[in-house]
């Protein structure tokens, strides 16, 4: 079973994977508590996939820690 969206295609987007679970596991928190998402009709049924497709749309942002630009 592939998972949808990809590693690879998220990496392109947040080459850190650190960063990236780090970023799905906050947002995915934040979805079971607002019951809000921010794209239609998500593939996912759970949050973290769901977290992840908004990251694959380019609908979450972060700041860098490193060198404190906006990504």
């Amino acid at each position: 079973m592939m998972l949808e969206p990809s590693i690879d295609k998220l990496q392109t987007i947040i080459n850190s994977k650190y960063t990236l679970v780090s970023l799905a596991a906050k947002r995915a928190r934040q979805i079971q508590e607002l019951k809000r998402h921010q794209i239609e009709n998500p593939l996912s049924a759970k949050n973290v996939g769901i977290a992840l497709e908004e990251i694959q749309a380019e609908k979450l942002t972060y700041i860098s820690a490193d060198v404190k630009e906006r990504r």
